[in-house]
């Protein structure tokens, strides 16, 4: 991958608090960042250095080199669909940042101008993970469609030079492992929450983790929760895996307070 430096024109497509995050360091590192979204974040976007636009059709109009699609999974399909793709001047570089995979490249393929590049990416940290630096925090990344091998790289090169740990793999691996991994996390999370539990005076170790899984769980919103369940068709088989490990552990005890009650005698 190249180490190029150059600076680019970025558009952000939805420019709510993740993509307020990414736009920070874009900006550090001297990238020229416009953004629109449904919601009015002019005041942060101005704040932050960025050029605001309501107007979705200016937006497009601008010439940039990426536009950096930043809504949320549920909300994807509506807002690819109002995209005003006429208004581009030139080909673009067109990437998302969903925590999902498989569904934004089948809806970008279907939307975005034969003529413009795609590449699918997720980095794996958030606001929070993220707040410390972007060292050895894991990015993943797809060449969905990729003719201008200069352009995708200074992109990608955006998340090396912080020293993400760059994971170039298929939008389909990344849904298998990630309903295995993250989507697994974030049910057993909600599951706790739904518990109510918290601290107690003589908590373990690992209680101490789990109610640290459940407290990061509750810090993000449902929607993005059922878009991980929703729009990954490996999170179904997940879910069937839980519901029976819980029912096979559940037998295994009654086995054993069966064995342990002995026979009955009459």
């Amino acid at each position: 991958m190249g180490t190029s430096t150059r600076a680019l024109k970025i558009g952000v497509i939805g420019f709510g608090p993740f993509a307020q995050f990414l736009a920070k360091t874009m900006i550090k590192q001297g990238h020229l960042i416009s953004a629109t979204s449904r919601s009015d974040h002019s005041g942060i976007a101005g704040n932050l250095g960025v050029d605001f636009y309501r107007d979705m059709e200016e937006f497009m109009g601008l010439e940039h080199d990426v536009i950096l699609i930043c809504t949320s999974i549920m909300s994807l399909s509506d807002v690819v669909n109002s995209i005003p793709f006429h208004c581009l001047k030139r080909p673009t570089l067109f990437a998302d940042v969903l925590s999902v995979k498989e569904h934004p490249r089948q809806i970008l393929l279907q939307e975005v101008p034969e003529d413009s590049d795609l590449v699918c990416t997720h980095p794996m940290f958030g606001p929070e993970s993220g707040k410390d630096g972007w060292k050895d925090l894991k990015f993943m990344y797809e060449r969905v469609r990729v003719r201008d091998e200069g352009l995708c790289s200074s992109f990608l090169n955006i998340f090396e030079h912080e020293g993400c740990k760059m994971l170039e793999m298929s939008c389909e691996e990344h849904d298998r492992l990630a309903a295995e991994s993250q989507f697994v996390t974030h049910t057993i999370g909600r599951m706790l929450s739904e518990m109510h539990i918290t601290n107690t005076p003589i908590d373990t170790k690992g209680f101490e983790k789990l109610v640290q899984v459940k407290e990061n769980t509750e810090n993000d919103s449902f929607d993005l929760y059922s878009g991980l369940y929703i729009h990954n068709r490996f999170a179904k088989q997940q879910m069937k895996n839980l519901e029976s490990a819980l029912q096979r552990v559940k037998e295994s005890l009654e086995v054993r307070m069966n064995k342990q009650d002995g026979p009955k005698c009459n």
